[in-house]
């Protein structure tokens, strides 16, 4: 028999304990033996030194340590010195800020560890919640929130929230009694408190059933063991790029060797000419600029209220085609609101969202005056008065402490001026009957300042109509007949169709003298007054949001564990559901394989009523349809679908631990708008990529045709491995990082996502790269030619002009790379990072030719000034060349 099965004295018994005193220190130590700290695991932490080893796993790194193992059996040391440096400056980085990241997150783990309050030795105590044990008998209240599974063995008014574990936003009332409901699904459990949630009205006593991994949540948690985290689309590009460099760079090898000992070269000549030639297929600084890249772009997102855990992260947001969200708290406010008010067959609304107690009342889109509605008013403050919820204010926020349906009828009082504490000074409360769910509502005894008592109800609308007697109908009281009835159910039936959640005010007069004994007595032949309709709104932000995304190609779809009613009504208010969208429920989607679902899925805008298996599938049918498929949420029932996903966000405020560690990316704010800014920043950023691979690759195929070509012309090498070596890591380098915080675009949040299929040469780059590259290459290699041939014997002359134009013809091509279109559709000087890194790079090539104790290890010598006209207006032809070419096309 489980437990909530059993009566409480069975419980108490199978448990070995004592509801009077609790257990002993001697048993609490021999439990924790026996079962463990109530703690969920994690995933395996890496030491730091293991984080940082393991940023040298990437493809293109194993590349350049080989690069760098071949220069030094070469003797080449200075290039293998050079290698190791940015091989070590890219792990730093990458270590650095995984690192921090994690320590973030630990931080704020470390804010939300709850202490809860026990029975130890007969003592009441607060302990850390990972020290609770089976048996133990811990007390909660409003605002507390539970730290282990609980069978409840007593209950005031015990109201839980649930969100966490099953999504939805409205507390359920728990009891003590045993339940004979076969095979309970968790929301169905009224007398179990669960590990996370939280208490919002009342307050209980309960015996732990289950600790750690065995709880609720736990056994959610363990889900996570196997759901796989996602390669990202940019790690399987530039791992794609790394095995293409690395081919070419062995057949260039090879190629060269074997070309040049076909022309008379000894073998040792050739092999070093081929190693330099490799060294120029590989650009060194990929990787480190990539991670700078990547890095720029998390700085960017702490900014914006986000952490970003993983590196690649923000990219593949950037990429993503479905942004499956979680409603309640992540589109929604989870602050139940009053919208809309009926009473005598009126009906009002009423603006203002959250606890905010500001807003106008309406009628037919009529601003009204209050005191013109005398029954409005009327259930306005009956409503505060059946009340327990308090409204508090910290920080210019208002917060609420009590239940969220209370809370709703007490701020919408407020937005009518009324307010609690001045009330009470009106009427005075002499009795209370506590809600529960049999009766389905409260009621008080009040009596005014005048002498006259009342009973004032609250509760479902259903249950008080049918013991309502009489009606407030145009400032009247009439008899409840059977016409006003239906017109009554009618409001209801309207209000709960729009999603709204209803509750009715009620209220009896009564003598001075009459003693009330029992509900029964007091919630009979009431006066129906009217009905407040509530629900938990939108953020104000989500629709733009939502909007943008469905302009960039990004499809949002709500996953929720409400009703299908509410989950339509709010994904209409944001325009997540449209005419041709379909809606369906866990019913439908437990009898589907993801097979099935994939045949649909791409139709659906609105799952409802999901559990967490349900979540795991959606989001793999997705991914078996080829969508990039962000998973957003707060609960530890999104915990494994935002694992699965192809990137995780978890919201930091109400997120649990659970949620974030499955994570990817960290919403401070909890904002479904900050993903808007992240996809923003995710696109340019894979747009940013591609400028600087563009910059990057087509000076390396510049470098090659120069090498390859003067072994074909039987010349000698142009350019010597340092030189090389020196433009791929140094002179590239900072214009390169400049190209990753270039601006993004106009039309960034215009165009649709990028296939995730999509290669990084696409669109054309591959064209660009070569094309560019070519001229690159001839240009340099006709400055080396103009030199050599006119006096053969200032080869390492005719090496530094080859070497000067090669970087001012790369210097200049870094501005054709800032747009797709030509050098001449941006302004040059948009980008100040890359001006001055320009200028930096040319300074620093300046200082190798001229500085003496540089020119021996880079071979160079000082360059006449008429030899600097001949590298400028070379090294101008391959970027105006094809500007030229561009403005020609526009204008025809």
């Amino acid at each position: 028999m489980k437990f909530h099965e059993m009566e409480i004295k069975q419980v108490e018994k199978a448990l070995e304990t004592d509801f009077s005193s609790g257990l002993t220190q001697e048993e609490v130590e021999k439990r924790i033996k026996q079962y463990g700290l109530n703690e969920l695991e994690e995933g395996e932490k890496q030491s730091a030194l293991l984080l940082f080893f393991s940023q040298f796993k990437d493809f293109m790194v194993l590349v350049l340590l080989a690069a760098t193992l071949i220069s030094g059996l070469l003797g080449e040391y200075i290039d293998a010195i050079a290698i190791i440096a940015i091989v070590i400056i890219n792990g730093f980085l990458g270590f650095f800020q995984e690192h921090r990241a994690e320590k973030s997150l630990q931080a704020l783990k470390e804010l939300s560890a709850p202490q809860v309050t026990v029975l130890r030795e007969g003592q009441w105590m607060k302990i850390p919640s990972k020290e609770i044990v089976l048996g133990d008998i811990m007390k909660f209240a409003s605002g507390d929130r539970i730290g282990a599974d609980v069978r409840i063995i007593e209950s005031k008014s015990l109201e839980i929230e649930e969100s966490a574990l099953t999504g939805e936003s409205v507390p359920v009332a728990k009891h003590t009694d045993r339940l004979t409901i076969p095979n309970p699904g968790i929301g169905d459990m009224e007398n179990t408190a669960f590990m996370g949630t939280m208490v919002t009205r009342g307050s209980g006593v309960g015996i732990v059933i289950a600790t750690g991994m065995k709880t609720a949540m736990g056994q959610i948690a363990g889900l996570l063991q196997s759901a796989q985290s996602q390669e990202t689309p940019l790690q399987r590009r530039l791992e794609q790029l790394g095995k293409i460099l690395i081919t070419v760079a062995l057949l260039l090898t090879v190629l060269v060797v074997v070309v040049g000992v076909l022309n008379g070269h000894d073998i040792y000549t050739m092999f070093l000419a081929g190693v330099s030639l490799a060294v120029a297929a590989i650009p060194e600084g990929l990787p480190a600029i990539v991670t700078v890249a990547l890095s720029l772009g998390v700085q960017k997102m702490i900014k914006q209220n986000a952490i970003v855990r993983k590196l690649p992260a923000v990219e593949t947001l950037g990429c993503a085609s479905v942004i499956c969200s979680d409603k309640t708290g992540t589109m929604t406010q989870n602050k139940m609101t009053v919208t809309h008010l009926w009473s005598g067959g009126q009906t009002w609304t009423v603006d203002g969202v959250g606890y905010e107690p500001r807003g106008d009342f309406y009628r037919n889109n009529q601003k009204v005056q209050l005191s013109d509605e005398k029954a409005l008013q009327q259930m306005l403050i009956f409503g505060m008065l059946c009340n327990h919820s308090e409204l508090k204010r910290k920080d210019d926020e208002y917060f609420l402490d009590g239940d969220p349906t209370e809370g709703a009828l007490l701020v919408s009082a407020m937005k009518a001026g009324f307010h609690r504490p001045k009330l009470l000074e009106d009427f005075t409360i002499l009795n209370e009957f506590p809600f529960d769910s049999a009766r389905k509502m409260m009621s008080m005894h009040v009596k005014d300042k005048h002498g006259r008592h009342f009973i004032v109800t609250k509760g479902a609308p259903d249950v008080i109509l049918g013991l309502s007697e009489s009606i407030l109908w145009d400032g009247q009281t009439r008899l409840l007949n059977m016409e006003t009835k239906t017109k009554v159910q009618n409001a209801i039936d309207h209000l709960a169709s729009q999603a709204l959640r209803t509750i009715a005010i009620a209220y009896k007069p009564i003598s001075a003298n009459t003693i009330i004994l029992s509900e029964k007595e007091a919630e009979s032949k009431l006066t129906f007054i009217g009905i407040q309709g509530m629900i938990d709104p939108p953020r104000p932000e989500v629709q733009d949001a939502v909007r943008e995304c469905k302009e960039a190609g990004i499809k949002t779809v709500m996953i929720t564990g409400d009703h299908v009613i509410t989950a339509k009504a709010i994904a209409a208010q944001l325009g997540i559901l449209s005419k041709n969208s379909k809606v369906l429920d866990g019913k439908t989607l437990s009898q589907m394989t993801v097979k099935d679902l994939e045949d649909v899925v791409e139709d659906v805008s609105v799952f409802a009523r999901v559990s967490p298996e349900h979540k795991l599938k959606i989001v793999k049918a997705l991914q078996n349809k080829g969508h990039i498929v962000a998973m957003t949420g707060d609960g530890v029932n999104d915990a494994p679908a935002i694992k699965a996903a192809d990137i995780g966000v978890a919201m930091g405020i109400t997120g649990t631990d659970v949620a974030k560690e499955a994570s990817s990316l960290v919403l401070l704010d909890d904002n479904f708008a900050t993903i808007k800014a992240a996809i923003k920043e995710g696109r340019n950023i894979y747009e940013n990529i591609r400028k600087f691979v563009r910059y990057l690759l087509a000076s390396n195929v510049g470098e090659i045709l120069v090498m390859l070509f003067a072994m074909i012309l039987s010349l000698p090498l142009p350019l010597v491995p340092i030189q090389i070596l020196w433009v791929n890591l140094v002179t590239d380098g900072l214009p390169a990082m400049a190209l990753g915080l270039d601006r993004p675009e106009e039309n960034v949040m215009k165009r649709g996502p990028r296939s995730p299929n999509e290669g990084v040469f696409s669109r054309g780059l591959g064209w660009k790269v070569i094309s560019r590259g070519f001229l690159i290459g001839l240009v340099t290699l006709l400055a080396f030619m103009h030199i050599y041939h006119n006096d053969p014997s200032q080869l390492q002359y005719a090496q530094t002009v080859a070497f000067a134009t090669l970087v001012m013809a790369q210097l200049i091509h870094v501005f054709d790379c800032r747009s797709e279109k030509s050098v001449l559709s941006r302004n040059p000087f948009g980008n100040q990072y890359l001006v001055w890194a320009v200028i930096s790079s040319l300074l620093m090539v300046l200082v190798v030719i001229y500085y003496p104790p540089l020119q021996p290890i880079f071979h160079t010598l000082p360059i006449a000034a008429k030899d600097w006209l001949l590298i400028i207006g070379l090294s101008s032809i391959p970027t105006f060349l094809l500007a030229g070419s561009f403005l020609l096309r526009k204008t025809k």
